[in-house]
């Protein structure tokens, strides 16, 4: 009798039958290789092996997306058909083990023979499998909290220039960018450790910025560190945070690996602000690599409350679709019962003209939108970005168009004749 199963799906690409390459995938990734083997029996394939769902066949390709030797030579040729596979395994050949459960979604599946192209498109996991995983620590709810927070948009800006400030002069800026109403300040993913702002000096001289303005505004800017490192490091700079009162690091999330955020989610409830920095290597080729939705499952069951998802009209390759789409995917419980939706971080390129298009796709407030240059180089200065921003925020919510509303905002006004006109 079969028991409890999640499943994967893929887009897949070859010259061959695709419902008989479905069956080599789901075989290579549980009890079965390319041949039957001594003590595979029926009893033990039928409680551990994978079985092919669904197989859905697409418009073919007329040339391959990726080389392949293996089916070079064998003369394999075109028609390279495409389809969507859906393919379920048993969780007990997993269990509560990330790394391991990674391998078996993707794997060896990226270097299979028959395929001239694969990607994992999403995976569903039973409530009850779920939660044997991490949930987030703060979440959406938890960062409110800790933000103070309690409706609409969380704003927030980046450290910059990216590296190269010493710790008193990245105090100072955090200072300022507190003094400038934001909610939120992170580190660039670049700037970790650096020489000349060692974490062990930065901490404490930002987070005593922090405490200033807290005490003469009551307000606590939420402030995520860049502690990216070997999971002992981590840890080590998470404690620090914690000690002088922050709420918040953040991580390299592809370079760090799974099991260090899983060993930093297990010593720390500080929010654990997840940056995707690399991703575009696994996900920019339509028919190569992993899509979001698998993505930031496995990255949601090593425990992260925040998710990059980049931004809309912003100055990265992925098109707005796959921004909303990513957002939406963060927002969305990953199995039944269990609430463990994160926080979507919108960056790159956002300013008070990509407000209106950000919330009219995401329909919501539930996110972080930070803006870097949007704030920085607004000609007003940080405060008057800041403000450009939340006055976007306040007409796109009521349902008012950026230029009307800008006759009687003068910091969105200026935003407006310095950036350019609003995103569609």
């Amino acid at each position: 009798m079969r028991g409890e199963r999640f499943e994967a799906s893929y887009l897949i690409e070859t010259p061959l039958d695709p419902v008989k390459v479905a069956q080599v995938m789901a075989g290579e990734q549980s009890c079965g290789t390319f041949a039957r083997v001594h003590g595979e029996t029926d009893a033990l394939r039928e409680r551990a092996a994978a079985e092919v769902i669904a197989v859905e066949e697409l418009e073919a390709a007329p040339v391959p997306s990726l080389p392949n030797a293996w089916l070079a030579r064998r003369g394999a040729s075109g028609p390279y058909r495409r389809a969507r596979v859906r393919i379920a395994f048993p969780t007990a050949n997993v269990g509560a083990n990330l790394a391991t459960l990674a391998s078996i979604v993707a794997g060896n599946l990226f270097d299979l023979g028959e395929t001239t192209g694969l990607r994992l498109d999403s995976i569903r996991l039973p409530g009850d499998y779920r939660r044997r995983f991490a949930t987030p620590d703060q979440g959406v709810a938890g960062t409110r909290r800790l933000a103070g927070v309690a409706e609409g948009p969380l704003i927030g800006s980046i450290i910059k220039p990216n590296v190269g400030l010493s710790s008193e002069e990245t105090a100072a800026l955090v200072g300022v960018l507190a003094e400038a109403g934001l909610d939120f300040v992170k580190d660039d993913e670049i700037c970790a450790d650096p020489a000349h702002a060692p974490l062990a000096t930065r901490i404490p001289a930002v987070m005593a910025a922090v405490r200033r303005h807290a005490d003469r505004t009551g307000k606590r800017v939420m402030v995520a560190f860049n502690i990216t490192d070997e999971t002992d490091a981590m840890r080590r700079h998470a404690d620090l945070v914690a000690r002088e009162g922050g709420s918040c690091v953040m991580a390299s999330l592809n370079w760090c690996g799974f099991s260090a955020i899983e060993s930093l989610r297990r010593s720390t409830d500080l929010a654990l602000h997840g940056h995707r920095n690399g991703y575009g290597a696994f996900s920019r080729h339509a028919m190569l690599g992993v899509s979001f939705q698998a993505y930031q499952t496995l990255w949601r069951l090593a425990g992260v409350d925040h998710m990059h998802v980049h931004g809309l009209q912003g100055k990265f390759a992925q098109d707005d679709q796959e921004v909303v789409a990513s957002a939406q995917d963060c927002l969305t419980p990953l199995a039944d019962g269990v609430d463990d939706p994160v926080l979507p971080a919108f960056s790159s390129g956002q300013w008070a003209g990509t407000v209106p298009a950000t919330f009219q796709a995401v329909g919501g407030t539930d996110l972080l939108f930070m803006a870097g240059g949007g704030v920085m180089a607004h000609p007003g200065g940080p405060a008057a970005g800041v403000a450009s921003i939340r006055q976007a925020w306040a007409a796109a919510i009521a349902g008012e168009e950026l230029p009307a509303a800008a006759g009687r905002m003068p910091e969105l006004a200026a935003a407006l004749a310095f950036f350019g006109a609003p995103a569609p």
